[in-house]
């Protein structure tokens, strides 16, 4: 099993030509997602993440609302290599959206004052190990996926759409798929630059 983890880690990558091949059903992407956010190590058992799962018009909703607030903002000059982004994404037939819950992490910083100046660092640490179990256990299951991060641009759309509560605070999105063409090839600096072990 060790070894089987390991080779899941390596395999796992930023997949960004999606389909909608339903390689895995709506129920075993909800699985997935639930039983990431129950066992997710957190600070103080803090338990804050929170996630938003979208299936067919709600997931082609979020990346219209991405195209529509990027049109606002971004220059015209160009757009049109940002559309096909987009498009890549909304290709896909989910999106899951990572938040932390803000109120969670307010109560921690008053009941430990010690801590206060951590608890922010400490639930941005747990949401990107909850990210990384959930693409990792995509990729064990051959669907693709990749993470995006258009908020804050999107935030407010985002809770308005979904009624989602304001002390979410969303930090990352999603999108999966079927896999329609391979990561392309990845560079590594060399490993003992980034790692030193002592005997």
């Amino acid at each position: 099993m060790k070894k089987e983890l390991l080779e899941m880690i390596e395999k796992r990558r930023s997949i960004y030509d999606l389909g909608s091949r339903k390689v895995l059903s709506e129920e075993r992407i909800s699985e997935i997602v639930k039983e990431a956010v129950k066992y997710c190590p957190t600070a103080f058992n803090s338990q804050s993440a929170r996630v938003a799962v979208l299936f067919g018009e709600n997931h082609q909703r979020l990346w219209d609302i991405v195209l529509q607030k990027l049109k606002e903002v971004a220059p015209q000059d160009g757009f049109a290599k940002t559309e096909l982004k987009i498009a890549s994404f909304a290709a896909g037939y989910a999106t899951i959206l990572f938040f932390e819950d803000l109120d969670t992490v307010e109560d921690l910083q008053k009941k430990f004052p010690l801590y206060a100046e951590n608890f922010s660092k400490w639930s941005l640490q747990a949401n990107g190990m909850l990210e990384y179990i959930v693409w990792t256990a995509l990729e064990a299951e051959s669907a693709g996926a990749s993470l995006q991060h258009y908020n804050p641009l999107i935030d407010d759309e985002v809770k308005k759409a979904w009624n989602l509560p304001q002390k979410w605070q969303l930090l990352a999105q999603m999108p999966v798929g079927s896999i329609e063409a391979p990561a392309g090839e990845k560079s590594f600096l060399p490993i003992d630059e980034r790692v030193k072990i002592f005997k």
